[in-house]
């Protein structure tokens, strides 16, 4: 059975990476095994939990699917925060968990630089925008030949105004004073085990190394911002109930970093008459008994025009007759097949002559 991540840290689905991580500080603090009242399982639940929800890619994959597909279902799983797989930047100086020694220090740098999870060793995870995923229905018809979809999205994207630079349009940018135009910080932190050195991503320019010397009108100098935004969607030929189609970069935008994704949950609507059976298309035919026995000729009104079927001489009861390329447009511009159960009804009432009619082939062994 799946785990409830939310439940687990004590939030909903709608708060922000600042409250899931100050929940999951705040029961780190108070399940560390190091800790006479620790809990060692609770500590480890509140790990997986936050190794997921503070990812914004397992976050999304953890929404839409209730997994994850990226190595995040479970603490040992690492992607690069550290120790087993969680923030430990949760227990500084101001968490209670050094104040033996006066020293301020950040377990997420330290362990990091030991195995290759932290920002000192040159590894440092790109900023990316939020996924998003959202639900398409679609006629039967259109998920058989394909289609083309004009979704309006409200989404956090890059500000058309200034392009994402979040500099007023005709001004110039100016270097940042605070990383003196190199978009990073070196920091020096003393710790229980020593002195540690760790390169950050600056936090005044992003990592470009220059500012706006006038801000954005439009934006405030964010680079981004919300809006409703037009997207199109290529619906793919034969497509099933349930498929997702997946746009990189149409999910939301972040500053100085790349965009996420969009994810398209589709729904088939039923068709009254036929089916989708891998590449072919099904459907049923009731045939009265004499077009069974001497055969006859049927208008037959397909999903892309009307087709004459030719019903030979004594057919029987749930056979299928095979129309070739009228059913399910695939590669190269080849379909698969129509297929067409027939069914022959039998009249519940006879009159005298045609009871009479039906004696006589008893008698010829019909």
């Amino acid at each position: 059975m799946s785990k409830n991540y939310y439940n687990i840290l004590g939030v909903n689905k709608s708060s922000s990476s600042e409250d899931i991580k100050k929940a999951f500080r705040k029961l780190a603090h108070q399940y560390h095994p190091d800790k006479g009242s620790g809990n060692s399982d609770k500590f480890k639940e509140a790990s997986e939990a936050y190794s997921v929800l503070s990812d914004d890619k397992k976050r999304a994959e953890y929404d839409t699917y209730g997994q994850t597909f990226a190595g995040g279902a479970g603490p040992s799983a690492g992607g690069g925060q550290g120790f087993g797989g969680f923030d430990f930047s949760g227990f500084n100086g101001q968490g209670g968990f050094d104040g033996q020694n006066g020293f301020e220090f950040d377990l997420g740098d330290i362990f990091g630089d030991f195995f290759g999870g932290g920002t000192g060793g040159g590894r440092e995870r790109a900023k990316r925008g939020r996924d998003i995923s959202i639900d398409v229905e679609l006629p039967f018809a259109e998920s058989i030949f394909g289609t083309e979809r004009k979704i309006l999205l409200s989404k956090t994207s890059l500000c058309a105004e200034c392009g994402g630079s979040g500099a007023k349009r005709g001004t110039e940018m100016g270097v940042c004073a605070k990383c003196n135009g190199k978009g990073k910080v070196h920091e020096t932190k003393r710790s229980f085990l020593g002195t540690f050195s760790t390169v950050r991503t600056c936090s005044d320019c992003g990592g470009k190394g220059k500012v706006p010397k006038e801000k954005c009108l439009v934006c405030y100098g964010a680079g981004v911002r919300k809006m409703e935004e037009e997207v199109s969607v290529t619906i793919p030929s034969g497509i099933d109930d349930g498929e997702m189609i997946r746009l990189t970069g149409a999910g939301e935008a972040v500053n100085s970093g790349t965009s996420g994704d969009l994810y398209i949950k589709v729904h088939v609507k039923r068709h009254p008459l036929f089916k989708k059976e891998g590449n072919n298309l099904t459907t049923d035919l009731t045939l009265k008994l004499s077009s069974a026995l001497l055969g006859e000729e049927y208008s037959f009104q397909t999903l892309d025009g009307e087709i004459k079927v030719k019903i030979p001489e004594g057919v029987t009861h749930g056979e299928v007759l095979r129309v070739k390329g009228r059913g399910v447009p695939f590669e190269k511009g080849r379909r698969g097949d129509l297929l067409i159960r027939l069914s022959v009804k039998l009249p519940n009432k006879l009159s005298r002559d045609a009871r009479r009619m039906v004696e006589e082939l008893r008698r010829e062994g019909i």
